[in-house]
């Protein structure tokens, strides 16, 4: 099988939910990890992915996927275990939704720490404020599925893992458990998995 190139940042959760779902998969071994800091004056990602983000996957053939939803379809069909994404029907539905709620909560909460590191004259409050509410409302969301949460992790539930590690690793004062007893217990049991400490993000020194 040919290798994989990962575009990747070690702070990202959009790639860290690519890399839980490899090593949920057992295709970890098959990526090659190359480092982009979208940030840098001089940074190539735009080379790759014409909108400058991470991650970004590049095929043995040369073809580049992105985003993370496009990336985590596209290796839920290289492995041989059960599908993390269901083919079709109401699971698809439900799997993807889940997706795009917690990517939701994610793009929110990376959205609030871009403000945050404004001029301070700069911010808005009323924009931190809104980032907030979405925060809030996408995690009660969630709250009310975690009873239906299966044993295993599907691509939904992978991206709620990834966004409430971003949320402990970003925003420490966000007691985002609070009033969240069914999702914080989860939370609890799923942060043990070897995926999620195999991923853990930490700041370039």
């Amino acid at each position: 099988m040919s290798r994989l190139s990962l575009c990747w940042s070690p702070t990202s959760p959009y790639v860290r939910k690519v890399m839980i779902l490899a090593h949920e998969t057992g295709l970890a071994a098959r990526i090659e990890l190359l480092p982009k800091n979208v940030w840098a004056a001089d940074t190539d990602i735009g080379a790759t992915n014409p909108l400058g983000k991470v991650p970004a996957l590049v095929l043995g053939d040369g073809t580049v996927i992105f985003d993370s939803p496009v990336i985590l379809d596209h290796l839920d069909t290289l492995h041989g275990g059960p599908r993390l994404i269901p083919a079709e029907g109401p699971a698809r539905v439900r799997v993807l939704t889940l997706q795009a709620l917690a990517d939701g909560v994610l793009d929110a909460a990376v959205l609030t720490l871009l403000e945050s590191r404004r001029p301070a004259a700069e911010r808005s409050a009323d924009w931190v404020a809104r980032q907030r509410r979405a925060i809030d409302r996408g995690l009660d969301a969630v709250e009310a599925q975690v009873a239906g949460f299966g044993p295993g992790l599907d691509a939904g539930q992978i991206t709620v893992l990834s966004a409430l590690g971003y949320l402990d690793f970003r925003f420490t004062n966000l007691d985002w458990r609070s009033g969240r007893p069914a999702l914080a217990a989860w939370f609890g049991q799923a942060a043990q998995r070897p995926s999620f400490l195999a991923t853990v993000p930490k700041d370039p020194a």
